[in-house]
């Protein structure tokens, strides 16, 4: 037997020297000594086994570290030495916070074309930096030329840093302000100018005050449109924000087919997790559709809006036609104050024309007003496209367009689709407004 097995000494038994080495263990490190600062911490893994769990407990327990009063050291810096200063770290990191608060709030434009030192415009954080130092000499002191060139914090990098943890700040403030009451949430995608497809979210819940609150949380970044794509990003939100599906009581999208169709929309998804989230389509952009959907049955009233739609695309093709058309108008308003137009504060504005869209509320409606109001000058520029031996492009086009314009046909349409919808548009207006009063709205109805 002593081949294969050695003999046990009379001595402790294994168990008890290693319970005994535990308990030096722990009596040699004491928890209130341990280094709070994360460049003096011993790593967790050199200390015995026994304690790592304990020692890791006890950091956790303390929360985060911002270690305060640490002696830096002293470097050469050309003939003399310094090391970093807290203070003048402090003053300058609120500089620039302070004028990337001013920026967002405003919606201004951070960067510049030319941010260099010779640059008349470094672009609006530099420039507005620059004017703070200006005025404050604690600021003055210690930025921009003041500073050392890697710890000046104007980089884009330290900018976007910034943004970020105001838009996390944001975001926490409204979770916290939610607490644990339901919620329902807002959904649109679209696409930018890089041809992305992002979808915007936005939270709509009761606060402690009892106000309904509308908050925008975010634009996420989506692969496609899909409506299977657009639950895992909303997933992903919740996850990131600690939030559960199964507070969700409302949604709300347009009526693609992606966003809210019976058998695979995103309604039905998120419906098939929670049957308690009722689906709620957009109210204003519901009845504008209704509204169109209804008119353009009419073949005559067809017609009549893909004539408009030409007339301002011919007419708005170019800045210069624009300015043609602003420039008739205003010739034609000075003109008719001798003798037809009232003047006073607010009358008489200038205005232009826009392009009508089925799915944005009230384009059909101003877009009507302004054609009635701009007629004869509209007309004269489709008479002088026409005329135009220089461009020929949409020579015919405005040919066709001003032949038509000027049909009984189309003048009864214009101005009978402009009082139909104009008894629509103080609905519009009180169903696109935050404080939406619902009672207020179904008397608008009736009306």
């Amino acid at each position: 037997m002593e081949r294969f097995f050695k003999r046990v000494s009379n001595g402790s038994h294994p168990q008890e020297v290693e319970v005994e080495s535990s308990k030096r263990s722990r009596i040699e490190i004491n928890m209130a000594d341990l280094p709070f600062d994360h460049g003096l911490r011993v790593p967790i893994s050199d200390y015995s086994p026994n304690i790592q769990d304990e020692i890791r407990r006890h950091y956790l327990q303390q929360g985060p570290c911002q270690p305060k009063d640490h002696k830096f050291p002293f470097t050469d810096f050309g003939k003399e030495k310094h090391r970093f200063n807290t203070a003048w770290y402090r003053t300058r990191l609120i500089a620039s916070v302070d004028c990337i608060r001013f920026l967002i709030r405003q919606g201004l434009a951070f960067r510049g074309h030319d941010e260099s030192v010779d640059s008349s415009n470094q672009g609006n954080f530099l420039e507005l930096l620059n004017f703070l130092a200006d005025h404050n000499e604690e600021v003055r002191v210690v930025a921009l030329k003041n500073a050392p060139e890697n710890l000046r914090l104007t980089s884009p990098k330290i900018q976007n840093d910034i943004v970020n943890a105001y838009a996390v700040e944001t975001i926490n403030v409204i979770i916290r302000d939610m607490g644990d009451a339901a919620f329902s949430i807002l959904v649109d995608e679209s696409r930018d100018v890089s041809i992305k497809e992002q979808m915007v979210v936005m939270f709509r819940y009761v606060d402690k005050k009892g106000y309904v609150i509308e908050s925008f949380i975010g634009i996420e970044h989506v692969a496609n449109t899909t409506a299977v794509s657009l639950k895992t990003a909303i997933g992903k939100l919740f996850s990131k924000h600690g939030l559960s599906i199964s507070r969700l009581r409302g949604q709300g999208y347009y009526g693609a087919s992606n966003m809210s169709g019976e058998f695979n929309g995103l309604k039905t998804i998120i419906m098939k997790e929670n049957e308690f989230v009722f689906f709620v389509h957009y109210f204003a952009h519901q009845l504008q559709l209704a509204l169109m959907g209804v008119a353009k049955k009419h073949s005559l009233i067809g017609t009549f809006f893909t004539v408009v739609s030409n007339v301002v695309n011919i007419v708005g093709a170019s800045s210069k036609r624009r300015d043609i058309l602003r420039e008739k108008q205003a010739l034609k308003v000075i003109e008719a104050l001798k003798s037809e137009l009232s003047s006073g504060k607010g009358l008489n504005q200038e205005i232009g024309i826009k392009r009508p869209c089925d799915t944005h509320w009230g384009t059909h409606f101003g877009t009507l007003v302004s054609f009635i109001t701009m007629f004869s000058s509209i007309v004269d520029v489709l008479e002088e496209i026409e005329n135009d031996r220089l461009n020929s492009e949409q020579k015919h086009e405005a040919f066709i367009m001003l032949r038509l314009v000027q049909t009984y046909d189309f003048v009864f349409s214009l101005h009978l689709m402009k009082n139909i919808l104009g008894i629509t548009n103080e609905l519009s207006q009180v169903l696109q407004k935050d404080d939406q009063d619902i009672v207020n709205a179904m008397d608008l109805v009736k009306v």
